[in-house]
C-alpha cells in the first residue's frame, strides 16, 4: 500500500508537471477547448495529490514550488498586463513618474522613454496604453526591481517579477500555516491556495501581483491575532499599497478592538453605538491612522498635483466604462436595456460601489465580528458582495477570497477558482466577445454551491434563533438570521 501511494504520487506529479509545461509554453488563450482540458485535468490531478498526501506538509509544499518553477521562463499567455508592469518599472528607473503620463502619448509623439517602448506598447494594447496606471507604490517598486535587473529584456523582466511572486507565495505558505495553527484549523487547508492550479497559473504564470498583497495581508492578520496591532496596521498598509482591495476591510476591524464590558464599569466611552474602554478606542483610532498615514507616505515619492486626478480617473474607469464577467451587474444592465434602450453602465457603475459600502456598514454594526473567525468570515462575505456586484470581475480577483476562505468554514471560493475558467471563452472569439451562457454557467455553479453551504451544509440552529428572537426586536430578525448564518 505504501509503495502504491508513493509511486502513484510520483506518477501524478510527473503528469501534472507535463500538463503545466504544456500550459506554460504551448497554449494560446484563444484555444478554449485545449484550455479547458488542461485546466480541469490539473485540478483533478491536484485533488488526488492533495487527498493522498494531505498530512505530508513538506511534500505538498515542495510540489507547490516545483509547479511554479515550471513557469519560470514562460511568457504569460492568458494576460498582457505584464507589459504595462514592465513599462511602469522602466519609467521609474528613468526617473519618470508613471502616474503622470500615458504610454500612448509617447508612442504618438515618437519619443520613447524606456527600452523596447514600441514592443511594450504593442504588447499591452491600445486600451491599456491609453489609461493612466492604477498600480499602487509597492507594486511599482516590484516593477522597478524588474527594471533594475532586466532593463533591456522583456523575458528577463518577466523572470524577475515571477521570482518575486513565488517568494510572496512561499511567505503566504509560512504565515498561512502559522495562522491556521493558532486558529486550531487543519494546516493542510493552506494547500487549497498553494497547490491550486488557478493560483499557480494566474499568479505565477500570468504575473498578477495578488500574492504580494496577500503576503502582507496574511502576515498582518497573524500579527493582529497576536494582539500586535501596530505591526498589523503597518503590514495592512503595505498590502493596500500593492492592491487597494484591503481598504474595504477597514470598517470590519471595529469590533475586534471592542472587549465585553461590565455594566458597572464607569471608565467607558460610548461611540457610534458601541462602548469602549478609552484604551481600546485609542487603539482602534490609532490602527486606522497608521494604515492611512503609512499608505499616503508610500505614495509620497510619486506625489504631484495631477496624481490624485489621474489615479482616481483611472480607478473610476473600472466602474464607468469596463465590464467583464459580471454577475448582478449584467442583470441590471439587461433591465436598463429593457427600459431605457441603451447601456446604463455610467449609472449602474456608480450604484454598485454604493451598495457595497452599505453592505459593509451593515455587517460592521449588525453582525457580530468579535472573534477572529467571525472577523475573517465578515471579510470574506464583504469582499464577495463587492465581487458579486462589480462591473468587472477578472479571474485573478478570486485569490483574495480563496485565501480568506481557508480560515473559515466556507469553500465557495475554491469552486469559483475552478469554474472561473469559463470567463476565458471570451478570448476564443475574434474580435473579443463574451458568451453570456458561459458566464451564466459559472455563476449558477458558484451561487448554487454558496446556497448549499449557507442553508444545507451549515443550517441555522433553531434553538439559537429562538433565543435571539425573544431578546431582539422582530424587525431585526432577517438581519439576525444573516448574522447567524455567516458567523
Amino acid at each position: 500500500m505504501f509503495y502504491w501511494k508513493k509511486y502513484s504520487s510520483l506518477l501524478l506529479t510527473f503528469i501534472g508537471s507535463v500538463l503545466y509545461f504544456c500550459f506554460a509554453y504551448f497554449l494560446d488563450r484563444t484555444e478554449f477547448s485545449n484550455l479547458l482540458f488542461l485546466w480541469f485535468s490539473l485540478f483533478l490531478i491536484t485533488y488526488f495529490l492533495w487527498k493522498s498526501n494531505k498530512n505530508n506538509f513538506i511534500l505538498l509544499a515542495s510540489l507547490s514550488i516545483l509547479f511554479r518553477l515550471i513557469f519560470l521562463v514562460a511568457t504569460p499567455n492568458l494576460s498582457q498586463d505584464f507589459y504595462r508592469f514592465i513599462w511602469d518599472g522602466r519609467m521609474v528607473l528613468e526617473g519618470l513618474n508613471p502616474y503622470l503620463s500615458l504610454p500612448k502619448t509617447f508612442i504618438e509623439q515618437q519619443t520613447y522613454p524606456v527600452n523596447q517602448a514600441i514592443d511594450l506598447y504593442k504588447g499591452m494594447g491600445a486600451m491599456n496604453g491609453s489609461h493612466y496606471t492604477n498600480y499602487p507604490p509597492i507594486n511599482q517598486f516590484c516593477f522597478l526591481i524588474a527594471a533594475i535587473f532586466a532593463n533591456k529584456s522583456i523575458l528577463g523582466s518577466v523572470l524577475v517579477m515571477r521570482i518575486i511572486i513565488i517568494f510572496a507565495d512561499v511567505g503566504i505558505l509560512y504565515f498561512g500555516k502559522k495562522l491556521l495553527e493558532k486558529l486550531n484549523l487543519p494546516v493542510q487547508n493552506i494547500f487549497l491556495y498553494a497547490l491550486n492550479p488557478f493560483i499557480i497559473i494566474e499568479m505565477t504564470g500570468n504575473l498578477h501581483f495578488e500574492p504580494v498583497m496577500l503576503f502582507f495581508l496574511v502576515w498582518s492578520l497573524y500579527k493582529l491575532l497576536q494582539r500586535k496591532w501596530i505591526w498589523a496596521a503597518l503590514l495592512l498598509a503595505c498590502s493596500v499599497s500593492v492592491k487597494l482591495v484591503p481598504l474595504l476591510f477597514l470598517p470590519l476591524f471595529l469590533q475586534w478592538f471592542i472587549r465585553p464590558l461590565q455594566t458597572n464599569n464607569k471608565k467607558i466611552i460610548t461611540w457610534i453605538g458601541f462602548k469602549f474602554r478609552p484604551k481600546e478606542l485609542f487603539k482602534l483610532i490609532s490602527f486606522y491612522l497608521v494604515v492611512i498615514i503609512v499608505t499616503l507616505l508610500l505614495f509620497l515619492p510619486f506625489y504631484s498635483p495631477e496624481l490624485i486626478t489621474n489615479y482616481s480617473n483611472s480607478v473610476g474607469l473600472w466602474f464607468r466604462n469596463f465590464e467583464f464577467n459580471a454577475s448582478f451587474y449584467y442583470v441590471a444592465r439587461e433591465i436598463g436595456y429593457l427600459f431605457r434602450g441603451y447601456n446604463e453602465i455610467a449609472v449602474i457603475g456608480k450604484i454598485m460601489p454604493f451598495l457595497t459600502i452599505l453592505f459593509l456598514i451593515a455587517i460592521t454594526f449588525i453582525r457580530s465580528n468579535k472573534s477572529f473567525t467571525q472577523l475573517l468570515t465578515a471579510m470574506l462575505f464583504g469582499l464577495s458582495f463587492y465581487y458579486f456586484t462589480t462591473t468587472t470581475m477578472h479571474p485573478w480577483y478570486i485569490a483574495t477570497l480563496l485565501i480568506l476562505s481557508l480560515f473559515t468554514k466556507y469553500r465557495f471560493p475554491v469552486i469559483w477558482s475552478i469554474v472561473i475558467i469559463f470567463s476565458y471563452q471570451a478570448y476564443a472569439n475574434q474580435p473579443w466577445k463574451e458568451n453570456l451562457w458561459f458566464v451564466a454557467l459559472e455563476y449558477v455553479i458558484v451561487y448554487g454551491f454558496l446556497i448549499w453551504e449557507l442553508f444545507i451544509k451549515n443550517p441555522l440552529n433553531k434553538n439559537q434563533v429562538g433565543k435571539i428572537a425573544m431578546k431582539k426586536n422582530v424587525v431585526l430578525q432577517p438581519l439576525l438570521k444573516y448574522r447567524e448564518v455567516t458567523s
